[in-house]
């Protein structure tokens, strides 16, 4: 038997997890459908961790596009279809794109090794930067710190995750909530997670509470590193200074929770935890105009 797995209409970092709920009852082998057809918009997160999804299941799992020609547009557009093809196996052949999209900034790319990652960096850096300092009126000397992030953020796939993952950069109006232009960036992996990564280098911290949760509080708060090199373990928390900054948030999903630097513009919980269980990290970054800010 296949279970279907309905995608709805707003794919975001919260509705993802309607797409989880259902897995947590299956086997790691069971077949699956993933059901696109009635998606309208999907976030950066959503795609990635769509990508995720796939690759952390036995059996490839089936996948039915979205039937809005605009939407599976602009899904091709930012290149997921071209990913997805290699985790998924479609029902129906997946739409094509012969245009790139001026709200995607780098389309979803798959990361494995450091190479990788310098070279997301350099093919967005430049764009980025004018975006930064145009229209989302970040100071120009403050727009090179977002190549700071974006590195970070992809490293941590690299030298924690153990399997590949994909990053994906778009940068659109955010509407909920904020109502100003934002760019987004996700990085999703289906790894080892930060409480196994932990633990694979340094067994079971001595602690009462040692869970998911904690886990991502002692790398995003406190710095920890898996690593025992002097001065590992700052990409996290070096992110999280710059997102106090400039009033941006970063989220970290991995495991059974979520951990959250919030803004003043947003209202979600600092840390949620008991979500379906999901393997590997999977981070959002927002980071949105400035206000009153000369360049």
């Amino acid at each position: 038997m296949t279970t279907i797995l309905a995608v709805p209409p707003s794919l975001d970092d919260a509705s993802f997890e309607q797409v989880l709920a259902p897995l947590a009852a299956l086997p790691p082998d069971a077949k699956l459908l993933v059901d696109a057809r009635h998606a309208r918009w999907a976030s950066p997160y959503g795609l990635c961790a769509l990508l995720v999804l796939a690759r952390s299941r036995a059996v490839k799992p089936q996948f039915l596009a979205p039937e809005g020609d605009e939407t599976a547009s602009y899904w091709a557009r930012t290149g997921f279809f071209k990913q997805a093809e290699r985790v998924y196996e479609p029902v129906r052949p997946l739409p094509r794109s012969r245009a790139g999209d001026s709200h995607v900034l780098l389309p979803v790319t798959e990361i494995g090794a450091h190479g990788d990652v310098q070279e997301v960096v350099a093919r967005i850096s430049d764009r980025a930067a004018a975006i930064m300092a145009d229209e989302l009126r970040f100071p120009v000397s403050s727009a090179m710190g977002f190549a700071m992030v974006l590195s970070e953020a992809c490293q941590n796939i690299v030298e924690h995750a153990g399997a590949s993952g994909w990053v994906a950069v778009q940068t659109y109006q955010w509407r909920k909530r904020l109502g100003r232009k934002v760019v987004v960036i996700a990085v999703c992996d289906g790894g080892l997670g930060f409480r196994r990564s932990y633990e694979t280098a340094h067994g079971r911290p001595a602690s009462d509470r040692w869970d998911d949760g904690a886990a991502l509080e002692l790398a995003i708060l406190k710095g920890a590193s898996r690593f025992r090199d002097p001065g590992r373990g700052q990409g996290l928390p070096n992110i999280r200074k710059y997102m106090g900054r400039w009033g941006a948030k970063l989220s970290v999903r991995s495991g059974t929770a979520r951990l959250s630097v919030v803004p003043e513009w947003d209202d979600d919980p600092p840390l949620v935890e008991q979500l379906a269980e999901f393997p590997g990290a999977q981070v959002q970054i927002v980071i949105p105009a400035q206000v009153g800010v000369e360049g």
